[in-house]
């Protein structure tokens, strides 16, 4: 259960995500550095370690949403989507990331779909496990949505994506405040298929936004719903120029 908004800028880019949890499940942790074969990768994480979006030096965010819609479950002893990300974290192409993904005991881990934003390349690259297959996709360089929801996930995808499309007419869209907004909206009203989720049993658990430029790359986070938390500052590190990596 999460929405991940992406808006692309000349020289870099904007992506926020909400991340949607049972309200029994335990708290997510804040944004930590750590070194990755060589690279500097901030992410927040689970208890166990595991984690959801993480973004490191070169400005390379990837983030994992669950795949409701598809009913397959893992048989035998599972292994947390939060691996997934982790894996990967360090990678600054399409085709490491790739290589890396192939080598988890994917059978092993529950159906996901995984978004990685090159900035370098100015591509954006999907990889969806269903159990059975692991397909990667490029996509656009432009403004999208990815929206999961283990309530009715086509019913959320299709309420969140209307909200995301009449943003996208307004004057501000595209600048930060715009996008904090967005992610806090309750339209049509606050419930399973508003960008900020809130049922009775599980919402918006934490918000994470990420800004790239040619210079630097940064993570923002709050372990709130958006519509209740005020931004700490942004932990930083200095990106490689998109030219050199």
């Amino acid at each position: 259960m999460c929405t991940v908004s992406f808006i692309a800028r000349e020289r870099g880019y904007l992506l926020a995500m909400n991340r949607d949890e049972k309200l029994s499940r335990a708290k997510g942790l804040p944004p930590k550095t750590v070194s990755i074969g060589g690279r500097a990768v901030i992410c927040p994480s689970e208890p166990g370690g595991g984690t959801w979006i993480a973004l490191n030096d070169a400005g390379v965010t990837f983030a994992l949403i669950n795949w409701y819609s598809v009913k397959a479950v893992v048989q035998g002893n599972p292994v947390s989507r939060g691996t997934v990300v982790n894996s990967v974290s360090a990678q600054v192409s399409p085709a490491s990331a790739s290589g890396l993904l192939a080598e988890l005991p994917l059978p092993q881990i529950a159906p996901f779909r995984l978004i990685g934003i090159f900035p370098a390349q100015t591509e954006i690259y999907e990889w969806r496990w269903d159990l059975k297959t692991l397909v990667g996709s490029r996509q656009h360089w432009k403004p999208q949505q990815w929206i999961s929801s283990g309530h009715d996930e086509p019913a959320a995808q299709c309420t969140r994506s209307k909200t995301f499309r009449l943003a996208l007419r307004q004057k501000s869209a595209g600048t930060l405040d715009w996008l904090r907004r967005l992610h806090q909206s309750h339209l049509p009203s606050p419930g399973p298929f508003s960008t900020c989720m809130h049922r009775a049993d599980a919402a918006t658990v934490s918000y994470t936004e990420i800004v790239v430029s040619h210079h630097h790359a940064g993570m923002a986070h709050a372990q709130a719903a958006p519509c209740q938390c005020v931004m700490p500052p942004a932990r930083r590190s200095r990106a490689q120029s998109t030219r050199g990596v």
